[in-house]
């Protein structure tokens, strides 16, 4: 088989999350261990940290690989889902897995693929722990998928365990409370293993504090231990400065990062918490930090966070897709001196529209669109819920077909801004 015909097979053969929704969770780790007992633990043979969360923590991901990769060690990256390409979620020092490797792996191991018959996640996390190995990394950042617990990433043994925040996201397969998705997500705290929450709150903090009692695991909240500021948008570009304070001994650092979304200033003092706690592990420095965070989209490819894709009129898009995520993103475009705001957004099909629609304003023009995955809720549904909050506009079949609608329609002060959906955004890039 040829690299497309090896996808075509993944997708045919194994059930994924990202083309079918929850018709592709598994709630146990069987396939998993069987998958890990055939191919002998390879993610022992590095180190690895695991980072989950409801949002940021494919940015904390990106950025902590970048800061390994510029302390000099090889670095290994798993991540999901991808936007444009599949290898995107298997990289080493920021190159994606070759072709080559993907069709040899399910060539080499078609076998136990048809006997296990595991999801398309469990089947990608194995082949990342695999290329890993193969490629001589140091360490590896493995990002869960949607939970903790029970994700298939939960076999490593980490240097440090990581969880952003937690969020409303995929509430029906990990509990219906903030508490229960938390209890999840907690699932990846291990046995005498540090473990960095990036965000308080009150619903979640007693959750992550007993588990770490439990399992003997020191605790740090990020932002409880660092603050950070961020310099305003400079004509639309994504570059910002931004300042980061250790509140115990008031140490200030200063550097600039690529990412614009004023969401990013979480991150960076997950991210700096980290650093500071994996100092005994990794022979890393404030430098490497600086050059890490600068240079994250060169050094790793991240893409889809406050992407500038057009500067006159300025198109924004952006993969936030739950509440607090667009919260975020809607709160930031209203604070850009713009013209007529244009919003191209779409939804998977098993969305709760009403906890993400209420929060896009009426007074803007609106492309109901869907993305190209069998997931994708129709248009002329999304504009129907849509109408019931006094959002008004047009459906159209495609994404690009929405974008180029917008693109006619929008003056050069205009603002146009592309997502709902990580899936919309994969279409417009």
């Amino acid at each position: 088989m040829n690299y497309k015909a090896t996808l075509e097979y993944l997708y045919n053969r194994l059930p994924a999350y990202h083309r079918i929704g929850k018709a592709a969770y598994k709630n146990d780790l069987g396939n998993t261990l069987a998958l890990d007992d055939y191919f002998g633990h390879l993610h022992k043979k590095y180190k690895t940290i695991h980072v989950a969360g409801t949002n940021g923590k494919g940015s904390v991901s990106h950025m902590l690989a970048s800061v390994l990769m510029e302390s000099g060690y090889r670095t290994g990256l798993y991540t999901s889902p991808h936007l444009k390409d599949f290898r995107e979620r298997i990289r080493v020092n920021g190159r994606m897995i070759p072709k080559g490797e993907v069709t040899g792996f399910v060539k080499k191991h078609r076998e136990i693929i048809e006997s296990v018959q595991p999801s398309f996640f469990e089947l990608t996390a194995a082949m990342a722990f695999d290329y890993f190995d193969k490629a001589g990394c140091d360490v590896a950042v493995i990002e869960t998928g949607m939970g903790g617990r029970l994700d298939s990433t939960n076999i490593i043994t980490p240097v440090i365990s990581v969880i952003t925040n937690i969020g409303h996201d995929h509430m029906d397969l990990l509990g219906g409370t903030l508490e229960k998705v938390g209890g999840e997500k907690a699932g990846i705290i291990k046995n005498d293993i540090p473990v960095v929450i990036g965000e308080s709150m009150p619903e979640t903090d007693d959750v992550f504090i007993e588990k770490a009692r439990k399992t003997g695991s020191e605790i740090y909240f990020a932002d409880r231990n660092y603050s950070c500021t961020l310099g305003n948008h400079s004509g639309g570009m994504r570059e910002r400065e931004f300042r980061i304070r250790n509140r115990a001994d008031k140490r200030e650092i200063s550097g600039v990062i690529p990412l614009g979304g004023d969401y990013q200033s979480k991150n960076l003092q997950t991210l700096f918490q980290v650093c500071d706690c994996i100092k005994k592990s990794f022979d890393i420095d404030d430098n490497t930090i600086l050059s890490g965070i600068r240079n994250v989209i060169s050094s790793t490819g991240l893409m889809g966070r406050w992407q500038v894709l057009k500067k006159k009129p300025l198109m924004i898009c952006d993969t936030g897709h739950n509440r607090e995520g667009i919260e975020y993103v809607i709160r930031q475009i209203a604070g850009i001196d713009a013209g007529e705001v244009h919003f191209v957004i779409g939804f998977v099909n098993d969305k709760d529209l009403s906890l993400v629609l209420p929060l896009f304003p009426q007074k803007a023009r609106y492309y109901f669109t869907r993305a190209s995955v069998p997931r994708a809720l129709d248009e002329k549904i999304l504009q129907e819920e849509a109408s019931r909050f006094n959002l008004k506009g047009d459906c159209y079949p495609s994404v690009k077909i929405a974008c180029e609608a917008a693109l006619e329609n929008a003056s050069p002060d205009d603002l146009i801004f592309v997502g709902g959906s990580t899936f919309i955004v994969a279409d417009v890039l």
